[in-house]
């Protein structure tokens, strides 16, 4: 798995994890490991403006996904049980740490899970997930919850 990890953010975050939970989360999906990801980590006025540039949104927000080549997860990924995991550039994840800093405050636990979670949220944003219907968000947000555990259980955490 080739996963870039930019940090423009100024922010100080471990990059290494970040590239290590895209790897846990492509791995569980059951895509290639010679797929590519680029996670991308800015500032506020930054992602305010690929905010407004490319959904049409005001101010700052958590996380972007910009897909690249289509990609269905594997046999064990969860969505088609037939798909080949074919190797190809997946896209980018954007993510704004000084918003995830708010949204964890309010939720009550670190920026750092605050982080992850919006990572492995964007991941799956680009392997096709949404959660604009009901049964999408509980698919999405039901994986987005078991991929995390995963990966905090094999870090030792929780």
């Amino acid at each position: 798995m080739s996963v870039e990890v930019a940090n423009e953010s100024g922010v100080e975050v471990d990059e290494a994890v970040f590239a290590e939970l895209a790897g846990h989360v492509l791995g569980k999906m059951g895509i290639n490991p010679l797929a590519e990801l680029s996670i991308l980590i800015v500032d506020e006025p930054a992602m305010a403006e690929l905010h407004e540039q490319w959904m049409g949104e005001p101010g700052p927000t958590d996380v972007l996904a910009f897909p690249m080549d289509e990609l269905r997860p594997g046999p064990g990924g969860g969505r088609d049980e037939d798909a080949s995991p074919d190797p190809a550039l997946l896209g980018d994840v954007v993510l704004c740490p000084q918003v995830a800093a708010k949204q964890a405050a309010e939720a009550g636990h670190g920026t750092q899970d605050e982080l992850e979670l919006l990572c492995t949220h964007g991941i799956l944003h680009l392997l096709g997930y949404d959660h604009a219907e009901p049964e999408e968000h509980a698919e999405m947000f039901g994986l987005q919850g078991e991929l995390l555990e995963s990966w905090r259980e094999a870090r030792g955490k929780r």
